[in-house]
């Protein structure tokens, strides 16, 4: 218990830095956080130590909606705006990004060439499981439940349990019934 009084503190000594920092909220010894006041983070968001959160550049930002927590070695980066959705969870080793590099220039490093962006959401009352990576281009609706080492990329509706390499819905909430149903790869009800 400790140590969430460190990170606390600071929290309060980014306050000064970040574009927003609401209390209480919290955060852990980072690994990386570039372009402090481009980050804006709500009320009651943990973030634990060796978090990575970089918006690209001046223009971009990453949005912490409030009541949310995220576990550690959590890796973000963002070209234009990153949200993440209130009362989400994510656990450890997640990396969320809107950014892909192209690499069509035939003998230019890849990290050199231009980066392609894509929007890229997560909403409210997400849950995100350990290891998974969320790709550019990808919008997760209302509680979507994302599965250890996924890696998703696409649009998922509200509602939906989203796993695999590459992801795919197994199962969604049925509204007639009140209950979770499996579905096909579509996210058809079976």
């Amino acid at each position: 218990m400790l140590f969430k009084i460190f990170w606390f503190v600071r929290g309060l000594l980014y306050k000064f830095f970040l574009g927003e920092f609401k209390l209480p909220s919290y955060i852990g010894k980072p690994v990386f956080i570039g372009n402090f006041n481009r980050i804006f983070i709500g009320k009651r968001v943990r973030i634990f130590p060796g978090a990575r959160i970089e918006p690209v550049d001046n223009k971009s930002s990453i949005v912490f909606q409030e009541n949310i927590s995220i576990g550690q070695n959590f890796h973000v980066t963002s070209k234009g705006t990153l949200t993440i959705g209130k009362n989400t969870t994510i656990l450890e080793n997640v990396m969320i990004t809107n950014i892909d590099h192209d690499y069509t220039e035939i003998g230019v490093h890849i990290l050199k060439q231009k980066y392609i962006t894509k929007l890229t959401s997560i909403g409210p009352n997400c849950f995100i499981g350990y290891g998974a990576v969320i790709q550019a281009g990808t919008v997760l609706g209302t509680q979507c439940i994302v599965g250890a080492n996924s890696v998703v990329r696409g649009v998922y509706p509200s509602y939906c349990v989203i796993v695999g390499a590459p992801a795919k819905i197994v199962k969604r909430y049925d509204q007639s019934s009140r209950s979770w149903k499996r579905t096909d790869c579509e996210g058809n009800f079976i």
